[in-house]
């Protein structure tokens, strides 16, 4: 039901003069009320026209960082509610807010990005309902009462970093009684509340607080920190020296010759200022409005003897409530887990972006469509990506052409980039409006999100028929196709070697059968027998365009085959046997390296563990020559890159201006390592039936995963000793398992713990 809101939207005017480039200042705004009678209950509902922090008599109302979040604002804006009946008390009070651009009016975007995207105004909505212990209730609302002055921000952008003159505080400023007679008063924005909706997903909130592990003097005498993690959030100081003694922070995630690599941060300068008040007593400080991907920050201008223990990183993400682990007998394969975790965690800020640091941080739609299922193992991810798959939809629109975006919230880009104008149709990024839903439904048994996204995941797939034709063949022109390769150039990340038409098909095929499964769980008959027909047809398109006959391909890549394999493009067991030969022969053929990019990579093990390669898939997974994922553990990664050679075996950094060292694309991996490692995965949605089925290999000795089902702790543990192999399993309530094993028949198991021995090597069935 929609809120009737009686409060208006307050702004800053005249605005504060804003600077011609650059980060502008933040702003404080306040009012005061009074309250009659004894406070039995009071409630906060507010959001921003960018970010805001919410005070109530001097403290501030909740934890949440960065909100209201980021939206698709003109289809739908967030507002929070806090129970501050702690914080209102009879007679005068006063609240007031810090406001900022955020993503509302900051800078968002590469090459350069782009300004007041959604408004060229700041504004911020409250009300404050107050229930009295008589009976009686008040709404007390923001309105042209409302009074403004610039604050102690001079300068703040997500991309750019905040800039803070602590000599220019406004102490107590929400506290009843403050001086603010030198304050302008406010103007009133005209704003539709229609687009206002209660928060639908988790709160950035400050999760984790990191020490440094050392501390270096760079090759030209720059105190550099690092935190051993790359992670996303900003620093918290203490400090003591003199008024108007300047601290600045720069932050990076990697170093080259022993300096801070800032160069693939491009345009995001991801400095952070702060300008000493001279409190004798010391100070302590951290920015309000921004966040950077870092493992390195380098200190300077630090008055007088640093002490790394005045330093603490402070992790930002939403808070989501983690759900799955992993871990096994190899220290780097474990490594390489919470790469996984960590990248994940770093990218899950507010929406799902493809990376944290650089002047990017968007919601790419391919990035999360490949991690969707991992995401949903390790994390509750429910509520966080039905929130975005609903922006989606949004930006998608309702005309003929339904094509959605390929990031989301979708904004304009600054040209040249290696996108046409417009929405354009991208396999395997738009195919996220249908896997991504399809996911929470094998996940969380959640119909709902299948009924709610249904016309977004038809109208995706409607458009690639009209754009088929009845060749039933699409991509011919610009794709992303297997974006970043291993062969992919530096300078051109989009030469890949599997044709942008044989993905673009192979997704096609995928999204329609999944969208015909989709309207028989709706119940929906007669679009079940036409998307079916259609998945038919696209199969059958792409046999005869791209098959050879025997399980061969025309295009002899591992991207290939995988597609083909995984999404069930041959289906005849003797085609399917051939196939899995091929690809494990071009696996072998590249000495068990990795040949695949954001679309292969995550259905290559899976490919050869279907067709009985399961060692091949071992090989690939354990390989640390690079291009693999363990290269990138022994180079020091401590997330997962974008790039498979992000740092070059030197030490170097990729010159390509694509290297990011936080991207959770090519970690998508871990979804098998959960359901074939560990062997732990779903039978039937949301998990109310379990598939047991571990197939060790990869010299690994021991594994184990637990998962917390929408039933309960799902856990399945196997060690090895001598010619045995002993599995432990965990069934939740409700909830039975079908439990098959190397060399045995399957069995079923019910609700609690099983333990079993089989023969190990197992025999051939």
């Amino acid at each position: 039901m929609h809120h009737p809101w009686t409060a208006h939207v307050v702004t800053p005017h005249p605005a504060a003069p804003a600077p011609t480039a650059g980060a502008r200042p933040a702003t404080l705004l306040r009012g005061e009320f009074t309250a009659r009678a004894t406070v039995r209950s009071a409630r906060l509902l507010v959001t921003a026209l960018g970010v805001y922090e919410m005070e109530v008599n001097g403290t501030v109302a909740g934890d949440h960082v960065l909100a209201p979040g980021w939206t698709s604002y003109r289809h739908r804006h967030r507002y929070q509610t806090f129970d501050v009946t702690t914080l209102v008390r009879e007679g005068r009070n006063a609240w007031g807010a810090h406001l900022a651009d955020g993503w509302y009016r900051g800078l968002l975007g590469f090459n350069g990005g782009t300004r007041d995207i959604y408004g060229e105004r700041t504004g911020l909505l409250a009300e404050l309902h107050i229930d009295y212990a008589d009976g009686s209730t008040e709404v007390v609302t923001t309105d042209d009462g409302w009074r403004w002055s610039p604050g102690p921000i001079l300068a703040t952008g997500l991309y750019e970093g905040e800039e803070y003159d602590a000599r220019q505080e406004r102490a107590g400023f929400t506290r009843p009684g403050f001086d603010d007679s030198a304050w302008q008063p406010v103007a009133v924005l005209d704003f539709d509340t229609a687009v206002l909706f209660p928060a639908d997903s988790p709160p950035v909130r400050r999760v984790e607080h990191i020490a440094p592990v050392a501390v270096t003097t760079s090759p030209t005498g720059r105190t550099i920190l690092d935190f051993g993690q790359n992670l996303v959030g900003r620093l918290r100081v203490r400090v003591r020296g003199e008024a108007g003694h300047t601290l600045t922070l720069r932050h990076a995630e990697v170093l080259e010759d022993g300096e801070l690599c800032t160069r693939p941060l491009r345009h995001a300068t991801a400095t952070d200022r702060y300008v000493l008040s001279g409190d004798p007593a010391g100070e302590e400080w951290e920015p309000r409005f921004t966040f950077h991907g870092f493992r390195y920050a380098e200190v300077g201008n630090w008055p007088g003897r640093l002490d790394p223990a005045d330093v603490t990183a402070v992790v930002l993400h939403s808070d989501l409530r983690r759900t799955g682990w992993f871990s096994c007998s190899d220290d780097s394969l474990d490594r390489m887990h919470e790469n996984v975790v960590w990248g994940m965690r770093g990218n899950f800020v507010d929406v799902p972006t493809d990376c944290p640091q650089r002047d990017e941080r968007l919601g790419w739609t391919g990035d999360v469509q490949v991690f969707a299922p991992t995401a949903a193992f390790l994390y509750d991810v429910r509520g966080f990506l039905r929130s975005w798959l609903r922006d989606l939809a949004a930006d998608q629109g309702d005309d003929e052409r339904r094509v959605p975006p390929v990031f989301s919230p979708d904004i304009p880009v600054i040209t040249p980039v290696p996108i046409p104008p417009g929405n354009p149709p991208m396999a395997g990024w738009c195919d996220a409006a249908v896997i991504v839903p399809w996911v929470l439904y094998e996940r969380y048994g959640d119909t709902e999100v299948l009924r709610e996204q249904y016309p977004s995941m038809r109208g995706w797939v409607d458009a690639v028929d009209g754009l088929a034709g009845p060749a039933r063949i699409w991509g011919e022109g610009f794709q992303f196709g297997d974006w970043l390769d291993p062969s992919a150039p530096a300078d051109d990340p989009g030469r890949a070697m599997t044709s942008s038409a044989l993905v673009a098909t192979a997704y096609f095929a995928r999204s329609a059968r999944l969208l015909a499964r989709t309207a028989e769980v709706l119940d929906e008959a007669t679009d079940a027998r036409r998307y079916h027909a259609l998945a038919d047809s696209v199969r059958d398109a792409f046999r005869d365009r791209f098959h050879s006959g025997g399980g061969r391909l025309t295009e002899q890549t591992q991207t290939a085959y995988a597609l083909a394999l995984s999404f069930r493009l041959l289906e005849d067991p003797a085609e399917r046997a051939g196939a899995g030969r091929h690809l494990a022969g071009l696996v072998a053929g590249r000495g068990h390296r990795i040949g695949t990019g954001f679309l292969g990579t995550p259905l290559v093990c899976d490919a050869l563990t279907d067709t009985g390669h399961v060692d091949a898939a071992y090989r690939l997974l354990m390989q640390r020559s690079c291009p693999s994922w363990l290269y990138q553990v022994d180079m020091g990664a401590t997330t997962v890159w974008e790039r498979w050679d992000s740092m070059l075996p030197d030490g170097s950094v990729n010159p390509g201006e694509m290297t990011s060292f936080n991207h959770y694309a090519l970690g998508a991996v871990a979804d098998w390592i959960h359901r074939t490692v560990a062997g732990l995965a779903p039978a039937e949605p949301g998990y109310r039936r379990l598939l047991v089925r571990p197939r060790p290999g990869g010299g690994l000795t021991w594994a184990r995963a637990g998962h917390d089902t929408p039933f309960g702790r799902a856990e399945c543990g196997w060690s090895r000793e001598g010619g045995t192999l002993h599995v432990d399993l965990l069934v939740p309530p409700q909830v039975t398992a079908l439990v098959d094993l190397p060399g045995t028949e399957p069995v079923e198991a019910g609700p609690g713990r099983h333990s079993f021995r089989v023969p190990y090597p197992a025999p051939t069935r």
